[in-house]
């Protein structure tokens, strides 16, 4: 299985249908811990930390990484983090978590429909890295 990096940087930046496409219109499985009318979360499938949940939006609405984020995305980045803390919260996550977007190839970006995860149930290291 290819690197993380190395898929980010396979990754062709663009408006096209992702694999989140596919999981939000329920055509590839995945295991959802919250969804609302704007958000769905679902666990990684290769997590990082003991609790690795991705959050994406419903409606990506041109919206394939925070570089592109225009004054009419606010209100779903929002949501996104809204989310992130009531999925903390549901996961057990008192102590604290970490939350990244990572965006571009150089990001390590293998998606191009933004996300946010949410990575916690160990203590995190600094610098991330």
């Amino acid at each position: 299985m290819a690197s993380e990096k190395d898929a980010a940087l396979a990754a062709v930046p663009n408006d096209n249908p992702t694999i989140f496409d596919k999981i939000i219109k329920k055509e590839i499985p995945s295991t959802v811990v919250y969804e609302d009318e704007k958000v769905l979360a679902f666990r990684d499938i290769n997590p990082q930390a003991p609790t690795h949940v991705v959050i994406i939006p419903k409606v990506k609405d041109g919206l394939t990484g925070l570089s592109k984020a225009e004054e009419r995305h606010v209100e779903i980045l929002g949501c996104l983090l809204y989310a992130a803390k009531v999925i903390a919260k549901q996961e057990g996550l008192e102590d604290g978590y970490r939350i990244v977007i990572n965006d571009g190839p150089s990001g390590c970006q293998s998606v191009y429909h933004i996300h946010v995860h949410l990575l916690g149930g160990r203590q995190m290291n600094w610098p991330p890295g």
